[in-house]
């Protein structure tokens, strides 16, 4: 009987390692449905012929599109979006100058999007973005948070300036928006312009802060525009980008870091925004 037994016994343990043997393995990704958010599955997809300039900071300065440098002033690269490899770290004094590619020298409706990680921020005002103007104190485009009145929210500001059909030029100035979890964690900032309309939008982390339409703004006229700088406003740079003012006292630095950058040549829907935040949130 004992000898019977372990016949058996040595057959059924043969049989359970066959079968085991057989069954795959369970993968649970395997079985989750592909992420898509307004039938987007990968920030690239969105306004793909639009896209005029893309930093990466993956590793380079240099714009991908166009190929156009950046030269540093005392930053580096970190860990950036995940999913997207590197990003730019900024510094107490440092910042990335650029040449402003042709393409949106040349823009009139524009998207720009751009993602930052920062901590609390007590030194004055940072920017995130500033495309320059050499004779303003304030640059053609300026996307910067202000002090904040706790360690948790911030205040986010955007200033455009055109030069127009006006002599003297046009401001248009939108804000200030109260951003919640502001700090030590990354968010996405986004600023559309419809040049038809003369509306700016500003976005944050996918969602519309608020839109203002600035009357006699419109046509955008950037023609000449030579500079810009990514981690601070153009009159902290050394030299300063502008001849009206240097170090004002309320400047600071992005010492926080700042990530996929991008600027379309048209305006992108409030859906697009929504999606393009949404999929790079996830590493997409």
């Amino acid at each position: 009987m004992k000898k019977l037994i372990n016949k058996y016994t040595i057959a059924v343990l043969l049989a359970a390692f066959g079968l085991s043997s057989c069954v795959k393995k369970f993968d649970p990704k395997s079985y989750a449905p592909a992420l898509n958010i307004n039938g987007y599955t990968n920030s690239s997809q969105i306004a793909t012929s639009n896209l005029i300039a893309h930093w990466t900071f993956n590793g380079t300065l240099n714009d991908s599109i166009t190929g156009t440098e950046g030269v540093a002033t005392q930053t580096s690269f970190t860990n950036g979006l995940p999913g997207f490899g590197q990003a730019l770290q900024g510094a107490n004094n440092g910042y990335v100058l650029s040449a402003v590619p042709a393409a949106i020298q040349n823009l009139h409706s524009f998207s720009l999007s751009c993602w930052y990680n920062m901590p609390e921020n007590t030194n004055g005002v940072v920017a995130l973005v500033d495309i320059a103007n050499s004779q303003n104190f304030w640059g053609n485009l300026d996307v910067f948070l202000e002090n904040p009145p706790n360690a948790t929210t911030g205040q986010l500001k955007v200033h455009l300036w055109n030069n127009g059909t006006s002599a003297t030029g046009t401001d248009a100035w939108e804000g200030d928006y109260t951003v919640n979890k502001a700090f030590n964690a990354w968010n996405e900032v986004a600023v559309t312009y419809n040049d038809t309309t003369s509306t700016v939008k500003v976005y944050y982390n996918g969602s519309l802060l608020g839109s203002n339409t600035q009357a006699g703004f419109a046509p955008l006229n950037w023609v000449g525009v030579k500079q810009m700088v990514f981690g601070t406003l153009q009159f902290q740079t050394n030299p300063s980008l502008t001849s009206a003012t240097q170090y004002p006292g309320f400047g600071s630095f992005l010492v926080g870091s700042l990530d996929e950058v991008r600027v379309y040549n048209r305006v992108l829907t409030t859906i697009e925004v929504n999606s393009l935040a949404g999929l790079q949130r996830r590493g997409k």
